[in-house]
């Protein structure tokens, strides 16, 4: 067997994590789980490991996912997403101890708690938040809330209940710490949003201004001397519905795959990234693999352009 070349970015080795947690989804169909947790499997499968040049950071495992909610019983799966934001912040304190560059395939957008959570305990970092949706569903703004995935935003800000206050550290990350990049225009919280400290560049900006020049923006306020860093969030959700379907709701009016990878390219090559995540696509909805292989070729092709930017010449 031929020895597998590791790569680093900014002196650090990639490595890959699995998390496959959905217990931030409500269920697609009766008696259905979602199928996020296959998200790591598929890339897997695809190449990703090698085509990063990654070490094998192994897989965190998820509890048992539970259906069972209704309007009135809090977050679905509360407990079960609190205690594996834990487990999966060890992980990656861990990785990063070890020097390392963690790339973390999700699941569900819930794993950026854990993340960010790991983050917080070294001290204060910020956050790309690269989502075709603000995520930013809390009970301010809802009668009840229901799926975790669709307020991380507003948890690791510190807007909920349990979520929000995880080992009484939270915020997790504070409002002028935050880009938000690719949510789209008629998202029904983007003005609630545009009224914090958080600062957002909607699909329709990239689209307008181009994602490299949003990219480089947002890295202004990321490359803030008051952080230690910043985390990389993506949910594939951010591409536009017809090259991605395959995600829990697909939205129109996004960016392309080569746009995804332009966008990415300048935040991972910058010396402050410390990790990233990606999260949503659903390997149930791409009954081909097609999307799936196009996904891997988009990431390999961000990591080897960011990692030729950022090595010493």
């Amino acid at each position: 067997m031929a020895e597998q070349r590791t790569s680093s970015i900014h002196g650090r080795p990639v490595a890959l994590i699995d998390a496959p947690s959905n217990l931030g989804l409500r269920p697609p169909a009766d008696g259905a789980s979602p199928g996020v947790y296959k998200l790591a499997g598929v890339l897997r499968d695809n190449g990703l490991l090698d085509g990063l040049g990654a070490l094998d950071g192994g897989v965190v495992v998820a509890p048992r996912y539970s259906a069972v909610w209704q309007p009135g019983d809090g977050v679905r799966n509360e407990r079960a997403i609190e205690r594996y934001s834990s487990k999966l912040a060890d992980r990656i304190e861990r990785l990063l101890d070890d020097g390392c560059f963690p790339v973390v395939l999700g699941g569900d957008c819930t794993v950026l708690i854990g993340n960010q959570l790991a983050l917080r305990r070294r001290g204060r970092f910020g956050l790309a938040f690269i989502d075709a949706h603000s995520d930013f569903r809390h009970l301010g703004n809802s009668e009840f809330v229901g799926s975790a995935a669709g307020e991380d935003l507003a948890i690791v800000t510190g807007r909920g209940d349990a979520l929000a206050s995880i080992e009484g550290r939270g915020p997790l990350v504070r409002d002028d710490d935050v880009v938000v990049l690719g949510v789209r225009d008629h998202d029904p919280l983007l003005d609630e949003l545009r009224r914090t400290e958080i600062r957002v560049a909607t699909a329709g900006d990239i689209a307008r201004v181009g994602p490299a020049s949003v990219a480089t923006q947002a890295l202004a306020r990321l490359q803030s001397p008051q952080l230690a860093g910043f985390w990389i969030h993506c949910d594939v959700d951010v591409l536009d519905s017809s090259v991605m379907p395959a995600v829990d709701t697909p939205e129109p009016a996004g960016i392309d795959f080569d746009a995804l990878v332009e966008l990415l390219v300048p935040l991972l090559a910058d010396e402050h990234a410390v990790g990233v995540e990606f999260t949503i696509f659903d390997p149930d909805l791409d009954e081909d693999g097609e999307l799936a292989a196009k996904l891997t070729g988009s990431l390999c092709r961000a990591f080897a352009s960011a990692t030729a930017i950022a090595s010493p010449r």
